[in-house]
């Protein structure tokens, strides 16, 4: 059994063509009634000044009040009423006697019969008009007398039958007609054109796939996590959903606002309005790391671009987080691989009988290891930034560059507000060693140092960490003996791309690197710090965090 055929619903391009079709042509319809309408009464007026004029001229004429006088007026008047009937192009002329004989008719055999109409108002001396049915049929007529001085002597009638009219009006109504078909076809282009372009621009939808889009549409942009961005082709912000506004950090208004209004960084504002797809690109923003990837769209009355944010700042934490354990693994490693060459040199001590040596050999390691172990625990009582410093002691150590904490170290327990994330701490902290002990350890390797350092085997790789609270703040200074950093630098040095990795070039854009001290800055004015950059005057960087020890609460909210 063959299944009944489901009709889709028409389009909305459709029913809309439909009704304008309709419309239209209710219109022109509505247009050429009022134009016959108008003729027809036009045309009424016109025969009514024709007769009119022509009964009051033959009534004027004194051929005709001559004729009037003469003991048999038909024989003169006859002649006269056919040829003012012909010049005047009216129907009948009827030249008649006061009681309304005829003397004159268009046909003969109706000379000497009783005019069919009425005439009191002209036999009171007054020109009047009336439409009235005679021997012709209905026609519009008039009616004047003729005057001897003040008396009137007879009257003349000149008519215009309305069948007359009606041929002529008939006449008109063909132009309109063709006037109103032609704007009727005109208007139904046109309707047809604007009709097609709706079509393609709605798909072929109708009204209640429309409405179900923009419902589902409207629910995805607040249902997705990720950041979605129109631009149009003046690159203004054509739409931007949740996601959006709290990635890039946008409050209020932005609908119709330039990219280049929202105070956005500049390589994320210039990554935005490429007219190059862009594929992954890291950009930091105040507080937060975001992927970037950028569509551009062509078609249609304009050009312009999508853009898709992706939040990468706890990625990206995670991140480094996974690169100070794989730093602390390496740590480990080396230690152990120390550790097994100073046993087997205290094992061969003992072999040959120099027990005394060997523990000479293991009390000086162990007092070497205890120590910073031992300066670190009693001055920083955080647990989480005292692990970090011991891991970063044993990295740099790795580098041969040691690690030495300021004398005025001291962070007590309990002195960190609970507001003060972990995680930012470590962020802050562990990139600075991590440039740090880069930059120390470029002393030794002259060929590879940041802006040509010299090589100076004398002067041992050093970074200095401090930690304190100062002012109602917590300092943390971290210098390094390094090269440090080049005047013409130090405005970009907290710019994505910043490196002091070896064999990179300081302040040069390095894929992949240069995201520690952007970090750094993130997180510090995440917690409403500061950071700062100044040389050491024996050589080398110093840089300088300062964090409220009072968070207020909207920081964190």
């Amino acid at each position: 059994m063959r299944k009944p055929r489901i009709r889709r619903p028409h389009s909305l391009a459709g029913r809309l063509f439909a009704m304008q079709t309709v419309l239209v042509a209710a219109v022109v319809a509505g247009c050429a009634a009022f134009g016959y309408a108008s003729d027809r009464g036009q045309a009424e007026d016109s025969a009514r000044r024709e007769v009119t004029a022509a009964a009051a001229a033959a009534a004027a004429s004194p051929a005709v009040r001559d004729a009037v006088r003469a003991a048999d007026p038909a024989v003169a008047l006859q002649p006269y009423a056919e040829r003012v009937r012909h010049d005047t192009g009216v129907d009948f002329v009827t030249i008649m006697d006061r009681d309304g004989t005829r003397w004159t008719h268009p046909d003969p055999d109706r000379i000497g019969e009783r005019f069919l109409g009425h005439t009191a108002p002209a036999l009171g001396g007054r020109i009047f008009s009336e439409t009235y049915t005679g021997t012709l049929g209905p026609s519009v007529r008039a009616v004047a007398p003729v005057t001897d001085g003040q008396r009137v002597i007879a009257l003349v009638s000149a008519g215009i039958t309305v069948d007359a009219i009606s041929a002529d009006v008939s006449r008109r109504l063909v132009g309109l007609l063709g006037v109103a078909l032609g704007a009727l076809a005109l208007g139904g282009a046109g309707t047809y054109v604007l009709n097609a372009r709706l079509r393609r621009h709605t798909h072929g939808m109708n009204a209640t796939e429309l409405s179900r889009m923009h419902d589902y549409h409207e629910a995805a942009l607040h249902a997705v996590r990720e950041g979605l961005l129109m631009l149009d082709g003046q690159r203004r912000i054509a739409l931007i959903n949740d996601g959006g506004r709290e990635l890039l950090g946008l409050d209020g208004e932005v609908i119709g606002r330039r990219v280049t209004a929202l105070g956005l960084p500049p390589a994320l504002t210039d990554a935005l309005l490429s007219a190059e797809p862009r594929l992954d690109e890291l950009h930091l923003t105040d507080d937060r790391i975001v992927v970037v990837n950028t569509s551009p769209v062509s078609g249609g009355e304009r050009s312009g671009t999508v853009v898709t944010l992706r939040d990468h700042t706890e990625l990206q934490a995670l991140s480094g987080e996974l690169d100070s354990v794989r730093g602390f693994a390496e740590a480990l490693r080396s230690q152990a691989h120390e550790a097994a060459n100073r046993l087997h040199a205290v094992v061969s001590l003992i072999e040959l009988g120099r027990a005394d040596e060997a523990v000479d050999f293991v009390t000086s390691e162990l007092e070497l290891a205890q120590a910073l172990t031992d300066q670190v625990v009693a001055a920083v009582a955080e647990p989480v930034l005292a692990a970090l410093l011991l891991g970063k002691a044993a990295q740099a150590n790795e580098h041969g560059v040691e690690l030495v904490l300021a004398p005025d170290t001291r962070i007590d327990d309990g002195l960190l507000p609970a507001g003060l994330p972990a995680r930012d701490l470590v962020t802050i902290l562990g990139n600075l060693l991590d440039n740090a002990v880069d930059a120390a350890a470029g002393v030794l390797r002259s060929e590879t140092a940041p802006y040509g350092a010299a090589e100076d085997p004398g002067r041992r790789p050093r970074v200095t960490v401090t930690l304190r609270a100062e002012a109602g703040e917590l300092l943390m200074r971290v210098a390094d003996n390094g090269p440090g950093v080049a005047p013409e630098a130090v405005d970009e040095v907290f710019r994505r791309g910043w490196t002091t990795k070896a064999g990179q070039t300081q302040g040069a854009a390095v894929h992949g690197r240069g995201l520690g001290l952007a970090l750094v800055r993130q997180a510090a004015r995440r917690n409403r710090g500061t950071v700062a950059v100044a040389e050491v005057p024996d050589g080398g960087a110093e840089f300088t965090v300062r964090l409220p020890l009072r968070v207020r609460e909207e920081v964190r909210s």
